[in-house]
């Protein structure tokens, strides 16, 4: 369990991520249009709010813990013009906040795109309306075109980081000052600056933070409560996370670890490569190539990327899980027995595979003490 090093203690009591399950489960990227998947093969996703609504009451009533969002202001183009069509994510967030009982809602947030003191704000709505249920993906603004539609110069990659420590820092302030103060530093100045009503989360709401950039992990070991790691070669992926919690202990803390993955579960491994081979072969390889030229260049966490370039197809550079769910439960176990607390998950068809992965799946997870 991430816990922060403040004399705060903290209080989360309705966040599910503090609910004692060895493999917290959510699902990512129900905002967008194609979701995870860069292709055309055949699903009945749709990013409208009535589908994204339904898959989380469905996530819901199975038992997630979190539902994770994309931030997203513009299309990748390609042919399918990738996540084009895309729901901004605080508004989403408090809709699903209000339509749900139990699972989290996050937003995925620019830091760059929006001032501290609005996203201080943003943030402790619906944490409000959500019962503290609320968590906050940060990130550092990778995507040059965005951040040119802006009328911003993007920033060198581990400036972003710098930036975003200030921006984090007022967010915290204003989370947790109850009086006006001032503020200096190099990219804000704030004059009485004040916040309320404070958050029910103390003493803020659940942080994470997906870097796995030099800089982006010096970050979330200083900053945030969960680190969402892409995993590649299991070896190097252990040595990075045992690395990442070394560095949050220099800081007299500690940190989570959760990453995402591609699941293309089937009652046979042969349905499920077949479901595999029909995404590559319609995939939008235009899209893909530009997300990994662009990605590559400024992210910093694919280091290797063109290992990863089916895997961006199947599902943005996720893990992919496929096969049956005898196999699918075997990759989860082991990616749980690298340390790794939780799993934000993308399908092809999010609805329809919900109610496959209960019904076939869940029961597995708990014979194998993953689930209780």
């Amino acid at each position: 369990m991430a816990r922060l090093a403040r004399t705060t203690e903290i209080e989360r009591p309705n966040c599910p991520l503090y609910s004692g399950q060895k493999l917290k489960l959510g699902l990512f990227g129900t905002n967008c249009s194609n979701g995870l998947t860069v292709s055309h093969a055949a699903t009945t996703y749709r990013a409208t709010w009535e589908h994204s609504l339904a898959i989380a009451r469905r996530a819901d009533a199975i038992g997630f813990e979190m539902l994770v969002p994309i931030a997203r202001w513009r299309g990748f183009g390609g042919t399918t013009d990738f996540n084009g069509t895309c729901f901004e994510t605080y508004t989403w967030a408090a809709g699903l906040a209000a339509a749900t009982e139990r699972i989290m809602v996050f937003s995925t947030s620019h830091v760059p795109t929006v001032h501290p003191i609005v996203a201080a704000k943003q943030c402790v709505t619906v944490d409000h309306i959500s019962g503290g249920r609320f968590g906050l993906n940060l990130v550092m603004g990778w995507f040059t075109p965005e951040m040119e539609m802006f009328g911003a110069t993007q920033r060198e990659h581990d400036e972003r980081y710098a930036f975003g420590g200030e921006w984090l820092g007022l967010v915290k302030r204003l989370w947790t000052d109850e009086e006006p103060f001032d503020f200096d530093g190099k990219y804000f100045r704030i004059r009485q600056g004040q916040a309320h009503p404070k958050p029910l989360q103390k003493p803020y709401p659940v942080l994470v933070n997906a870097g796995n950039s030099p800089a982006g992990l010096e970050f979330s070991a200083r900053e945030v409560d969960f680190n969402f790691m892409s995993i590649g070669d299991f070896g190097q992926s252990k040595e990075l996370i045992a690395g990442l919690h070394r560095r949050a202990r220099s800081y007299g803390r500690e940190i989570g670890v959760m990453t995402y993955a591609m699941m293309i579960c089937r009652d046979t491994e042969r349905e499920a490569q077949q479901v595999r081979r029909a995404i590559l072969e319609q995939g939008d390889w235009g899209a893909a190539t530009n997300i990994m030229k662009v990605l590559g260049i400024e992210s910093g966490s694919f280091p290797d990327i063109d290992s990863f370039r089916e895997r961006f197809i199947l599902g943005w550079g996720g893990y992919p899980i496929v096969g049956t769910p005898e196999q699918a439960v075997d990759q989860l176990k082991t990616i749980s027995g690298m340390g790794i607390e939780g799993v934000i998950l993308g399908f092809l068809d999010y609805h329809e595979e919900l109610a496959y992965f209960e019904r076939a799946v869940m029961p597995l997870l708990k014979q194998a003490g993953l689930r209780h």
